[in-house]
């Protein structure tokens, strides 16, 4: 038996000592406060609408998480941004009400209870389309940095009410800012267009006790600095198109990954040789367990009911109660 709650045990982590555990989805750590404001996960319903006007559609392909319609351009001149582009009235809100809603999912005790947000490129996305927000970085910076102005208050605004009323334990900056194999635009760009509203949201955090973690898809690693800069101290998917293995190594203590399976191959395929995946699981985690900062998030993509799927994730959820779960017990 754990003596440390899975709360306990994941702050541990982050804080950069060696957990009583190696952090795993198996046993749920965080729950998350549900926001109707901010910028969708999924739309199970097919269509969403958000409270800044965007239309966001269900992917069947990503089991129903949300995507901006492409054929609904909210926002087709960022000169005039503020004819399209308005925050709602918030002014009548039972805040209050909204919350203590969900109070019966949250296990306060034994996980850790989390918010979302900061956003930015993607809702500029989603306001106008990738191409016309990369053309306004180059052609119309200011117009672009008013809008996120704008939307920041906004933002900030329910981040603070969501504070108030649930007083959280973590804070997930959620973006994504890079392809698989490369960023969308350079550091230099991020400091200017994204960084100072994400730090408004990581400076708000910090002064009310919150941990900050870090989602970025892609290969994001030319942004850890500015990461740690920021405060924050785990990063995932933490996909293998970065250079993992130098992550850790130079960040070991900093930033911990949550993830670092290579889920885009063969290794996140029920076509992976049973033997292959459980060889390069053992590599998996020889190789980002080691001095802590670690969650382990190895996978199978598909249909779960397919017997390939089901055999291999239960490779996977097998080695991790065999050999990951007591990795810092049995390993120096």
């Amino acid at each position: 038996m754990a003596d440390l709650t899975p709360k306990e045990n994941y702050l541990r982590m982050l804080s950069g000592e060696i957990p009583e555990y190696v952090p795993a989805f198996y046993i749920p750590y965080m729950d998350m406060v549900e926001e109707e404001l901010l910028t969708p996960v999924s739309a199970p319903e097919g269509t969403y609408i958000t409270s800044l006007g965007v239309e966001y559609i269900g992917c069947p392909d990503l089991n129903m998480g949300a995507m901006p319609n492409p054929n609904k351009k909210l926002c087709p001149d960022i000169l005039n941004w503020d004819k399209y582009i308005k925050a709602p009235d918030l002014s009548d809100r039972n805040w209050e009400m909204y919350f203590k809603a969900q109070e019966e999912r949250w296990d306060r005790n034994n996980r850790l209870l989390y918010i979302g947000g900061g956003d930015y490129f993607l809702s500029a996305v989603s306001f106008m389309g990738y191409e016309d927000t990369m053309m306004a970085m180059y052609e119309e910076p200011d117009a672009l940095l008013e809008l996120l102005d704008y939307v920041s208050d906004f933002y900030i605004e329910v981040m603070k009410k969501e504070i108030y009323y649930t007083k959280p334990d973590a804070f997930n900056l959620m973006d994504d800012d890079s392809a698989y194999r490369s960023p969308f635009f350079s550091v230099e760009m991020y400091r200017k267009f994204f960084k100072p509203f994400q730090q408004r949201h990581c400076d708000l955090a910090l002064e009310n006790g919150m941990v900050i973690e870090r989602h970025d898809c892609g290969r994001c690693e030319q942004f850890i600095d500015d990461w740690l800069e920021m405060g924050i101290k785990g990063w995932g998917p933490a996909q293998t198109s970065n250079d993992l293995k130098k992550i850790k190594e130079k960040y070991v203590g900093r930033l911990a990954i949550q993830g670092g399976w290579d889920n885009q191959g063969i290794l996140g395929s029920p076509l992976v040789p049973v033997q292959d995946l459980k060889d390069a699981l053992v590599e998996y985690v020889d190789m980002l367990a080691p001095g802590g900062g670690f969650v382990y998030m190895a996978m199978i993509g598909g249909d779960p009911a397919d017997p390939a799927v089901a055999e291999r994730n239960g490779i996977i959820k097998d080695f991790y109660d065999d050999y990951v779960h007591d990795y810092y017990k049995t390993h120096k």
